[in-house]
């Protein structure tokens, strides 16, 4: 039995692979998640395998990605409804794959913050404490970095796990492995 065995798909993939190195999928043709901001449109195709979490926890996964068109993203989704969501990961923008959050709370939020090492394989970390979800990205020399630190409502169930959206295009393929979810981190933001 794989990490990901037993999680739910929101939005099922072009293809998905469970194997014992981890999971593969591919996208569907332009698929996202975005609510309102800038755009005006609202989105909520894009795919996340998800399973449930109640109270304070924390989410880490690796992402490696072909990322090569714009807005080609993977990385993690924390789910309350369709109004109130984060994903966080690496995305394709300005040339160029970043370390991205959105989150939204009844319209969408978004901010990148440039890599200093390579963006694939790259490992990521979501924790909840209360009405904080805090973002990280493991710094391969050791340590995390914080990329956000961000509210959302406090309601359970919540649902966390893989995202991959590429609302350009199909055919985007990102790999996920070594996933944990379990006990929150301690609540200290500097380590």
């Amino acid at each position: 039995m794989t990490a990901f065995a037993g999680m739910t798909w929101l939005n099922p993939p072009a293809l998905a692979l469970d194997t014992p190195e981890g999971l593969a999928v591919t996208t569907a043709p332009h698929t996202d998640f975005w609510r309102e901001t800038h755009y005006g449109f609202v989105r909520h195709s894009g795919h996340a395998l998800l399973h449930p979490v109640t109270g304070d926890f924390s989410a880490e996964v690796t992402v490696r990605g072909d990322y090569q068109a714009l807005y080609d993203q993977a990385g993690l989704m924390f789910l309350l409804d369709e109004e109130h969501w984060i994903k966080a990961g690496i995305e394709v923008t300005d040339g160029r794959a970043v370390f991205s959050t959105v989150v939204t709370n009844g319209r969408s939020d978004w901010a990148t913050m440039p890599l200093p090492f390579a963006a694939s394989p790259v490992r990521l970390r979501l924790t909840r404490h209360d009405t904080a979800i805090r973002i990280q990205v493991a710094n391969p020399d050791g340590g995390w970095i914080m990329a956000r630190l961000a509210y959302m409502p406090l309601r359970d169930p919540a649902r966390v796990g893989p995202m991959a959206c590429s609302p350009e295009r199909g055919g985007f393929t990102a790999r996920f492995s070594d996933y944990l979810c379990g006990p929150a981190i301690p609540r200290a933001l500097h380590e």
